[in-house]
């Protein structure tokens, strides 16, 4: 309920009110939004599951940007891992708990044209406290004047930090789920290719759907952990450009 009230006042905020009593000074803009995933439970899981998609995308000074900036861009980074409790599934039985993990970063991108290259690293808070991100680049096809289309692929890695809290077992949840003592390395640990539309309602109104087809590999694939490489998930939801003045 709480997350169809907010994408309701999302949606239903006026214009003017985006501004922030900018005053022609630099403009910081973002597309901010909600809508609904569905994927793995976990990393490595075999199941499915919807959560809720906050969404925070086109970050950057001035406008456009994001993936239609051109040349240089940072900008924030900002992205969720869901729980994971032994008690959801037989598989995890005997493996601690891990609280949902909250992201902040930095992206650095590249626009060239209809392509953009693009780096992220971010620092978990709560279920992790390790280092993650992803290089990638993104191909943009603009069908009309609403409709965007982006096709790109793209790689995760982690740090031992990060790797060990998804896809490691200790010796003690060795010796109470049956499952072999593994402590992966950091380093890459997906590879995917994603497929993203984007139709545009008003000047800063859109709906967004993605569908991405990720895999585990390295040290992440072959934890005991793991019951399913292949990593599909689809994703639909509203954004709102915001502009702060500064």
């Amino acid at each position: 309920m709480k997350y169809a009230l907010a994408l309701a006042l999302l949606i239903a905020t006026p214009l003017h009110a985006q501004d922030f009593g900018a005053s022609g000074g630099r403009t910081f803009s973002a597309d901010i939004g909600l809508g609904v995933s569905y994927g793995p439970d976990y990393p490595g899981s075999d199941d499915g599951e919807a959560s809720p998609w906050v969404i925070f995308r086109n970050a950057g000074f001035g406008t456009p940007g994001g993936d239609q900036a051109q040349g240089f861009g940072i900008a924030p980074s900002f992205n969720t891992v869901g729980e994971r409790e032994s008690d959801d599934s037989a598989d995890l039985a005997g493996l601690d708990d891990i609280n949902r993990a909250y992201e902040l970063g930095l992206r650095v991108s590249y626009g060239m044209g209809p392509i953009t290259a693009y780096g992220t690293v971010r620092r978990g808070f709560d279920g992790h406290e390790g280092l993650t991100g992803e290089i990638g680049a993104k191909y943009r096809a603009d069908l009309s004047d609403r409709i965007t289309l982006w096709s790109g692929a793209q790689i995760g890695y982690g740090n031992d930090t990060y790797n060990n809290t998804y896809f490691g077992v200790s010796s003690a949840e060795s010796a109470s789920s049956g499952l072999d003592a593994y402590a992966p390395g950091g380093g890459f640990n997906e590879a995917a290719i994603t497929f993203e539309a984007r139709y545009d309602l008003n000047e800063n109104t859109a709906l967004l759907g993605e569908v991405r087809y990720g895999k585990l590999i390295g040290d992440a694939a072959d934890s005991p952990v793991v019951q399913e490489e292949y990593q599909p998930s689809l994703r639909l939801g509203v954004t709102r450009r915001f502009s702060f003045g500064f």
